[in-house]
């Protein structure tokens, strides 16, 4: 979490749009042949959670059809990512995920909204087209392939890239994966069924899930990171111990407290080998990177959009420094208001709030300020016949002492406390009721 603060605030009572919004709908005009999209009232770039969230919204509301155009760089309608690094991993007998199967906004428990549900609906989708720079004076977007898209109301929900590791160091050899888009997932899928060695490079969300996706295939896996327990930056070493056990039993191997040297190909090029800083060497045939994301941002920072936190700044109903454009999701450096300081949040729970907390916004249901309470989960080990299967919630921010109850077997939960306050709720295996005490018990301790 970032802990600046967002010291200049803007006015709330609108939204800021090119022009009033109306929820009739609009006639469809004549297409400009200089620009790429029909749909230019509403353009929104970036086709991941938010932007099936946000078109879920805008058809709720009536305002989708042919007036709003999303842009994708991926060739697939948008879907509930966390799926990428949890079921689409399973082991080919014990039924994958897979697409059309978890197109959003399925996670919500809502309409599975496939291509055809775009068309049907009106809205204007652009698949694989990526956005190179933004024109804020002429109201355009220029895209890496040549052309142009036009705009009157510009919602920016580009979302984050993986960290890549340099190619000094082999970062891009062969069967070097990364994980972010449908198309990663598959291309590690299609390694692990000639892999036999995987080295996992990264202790974060993306080490972990991805470490007991591969022992479930019976790979030898080995997760390297530099720090002294996995996690750092959610868990406590005791926390952290409970997990890395576990992992342990189920053959994942740590090398803790190192970090990569260098990449290793073989003959034929494929990486071979990783050899790390503490200068032990580890046989690999495929390896992960999980080492982080960058928000997609460039072309509007460039553009003269304000930046914070590494990300774009944004007041409380998602607006940047320039009339008519929005920030949701992953890039929105947005006023936290429960602790007072500017956050970024990459987490797929934050981008579909975000997204909808817009929509709100847009069509007049609130005019309130986001009011976020930070929360991350993981789920992992649930594929079928697993014995046991891992699923811990995380609520609010993890400063202070902290309290623990349980033993992990299964159950097991951690709190932070300030001064008596509850900060933040650390939960694993917790039922659904037990869940919302917590979350009533936060809330009563912490806000009052």
């Amino acid at each position: 979490m970032a802990l600046s603060s967002l010291k200049k605030g803007i006015s709330l009572s609108e939204p800021r749009l090119r022009f009033p919004i109306s929820l009739q709908r609009r006639r469809k005009h004549g297409t400009v042949a200089a620009h790429m999209n029909e749909n230019k009232e509403f353009v929104l770039v970036g086709g991941g959670n938010a932007a099936g969230y946000v078109a879920h919204a805008f058809v709720e509301n009536g305002i989708a059809d042919g007036r709003l155009c999303i842009v994708s760089k991926e060739k697939v309608a948008p879907y509930e990512r966390p799926a990428l690094s949890k079921a689409y991993l399973f082991p080919l007998d014990k039924s994958p995920a897979r697409l059309p199967g978890f197109h959003t906004c399925v996670g919500s428990g809502w309409e599975r909204q496939t291509p055809d549900w775009y068309k049907e609906k009106g809205i204007e989708v652009l698949y694989d087209t990526s956005v190179s720079g933004l024109d804020i004076s002429l109201g355009t977007l220029s895209t890496k392939a040549g052309g142009t898209i036009k705009y009157s109301n510009l919602i920016i929900a580009t979302g984050s890239t993986a960290t890549r590791l340099p190619e000094a160091v082999g970062g891009s050899l062969p069967g070097v994966h990364y994980l972010r888009e449908v198309e990663d997932a598959d291309s590690l899928v299609s390694s692990w069924q000639e892999a036999s060695k995987v080295v996992v490079i990264g202790g974060g969300y993306i080490g972990m899930e991805v470490s007991a996706a591969s022992v479930s295939w019976k790979l030898d896996t080995t997760v390297v990171f530099p720090e002294k327990y996995v996690m750092p930056r959610l868990f406590t070493p005791a926390i952290a111990h409970h997990y890395e056990e576990f992992y342990k039993s189920r053959g994942v191997k740590f090398e803790k407290g190192t970090s990569v040297k260098k990449l290793v190909a073989g003959t034929s090029g494929r990486v071979a080998r990783v050899e790390l800083t503490n200068g032990k060497v580890i046989d690999a045939d495929t390896v992960i990177v999980g080492v982080g994301a960058k928000p997609n941002v460039i072309p509007f920072l460039q553009a003269g959009l304000k930046s914070l936190e590494g990300g774009i700044q944004v007041d409380g109903q998602f607006r940047t420094s320039a009339p008519g454009i929005f920030a949701i999701g992953d890039v929105a450096a947005f006023p936290l208001k429960i602790y007072g300081r500017t956050a970024r949040v990459e987490h797929v729970d934050h981008a579909r709030k975000s997204a909808l907390h817009f929509a709100n916004v847009l069509t007049h249901k609130t005019t309130d300020p986001y009011d976020y309470l930070p929360f991350f989960y993981s789920r992992v080990f649930e594929y079928p016949g697993s014995e046991r299967k891992l699923w811990w919630q995380f609520y609010g921010d993890n400063v202070g002492d902290t309290v623990e109850i349980g033993d992990f077997n299964p159950k097991y939960a951690a709190f932070w406390l300030v001064s008596g306050r509850i900060k933040g709720v650390f939960l694993e295996s917790g039922s659904p009721e037990v869940k919302f005490l917590c979350c009533c018990f936060f809330f009563g301790l912490c806000l009052s």
